[in-house]
């Protein structure tokens, strides 16, 4: 079951930490664009960028895929 999309996810995640897209790209080399389409559903990250973020908010891949445990 999905709990929240990745774009959703990712956006949440961006919130709390309280850092622009152009930050997040800064820190894990991923484009802004790719960021901001993500985040709006237009486009899906490929598993390498699922990695990058999940590195860098210390988060498993499941978590940022939006799966829950039901």
């Amino acid at each position: 079951m999905l709990c929240m999309n990745i774009g959703e996810r990712l956006r949440e995640l961006r919130t709390e930490h309280n850092i622009s897209q152009m930050e997040l790209s800064r820190a894990t080399g991923l484009s802004q664009p790719s960021i901001a389409r993500w985040e709006l559903g237009k486009s899906e990250p490929t598993a390498s960028a699922i990695i990058a973020l999940a590195k860098y908010f210390k988060e498993s891949a499941d978590y940022l895929l939006g799966l829950c445990d039901d």
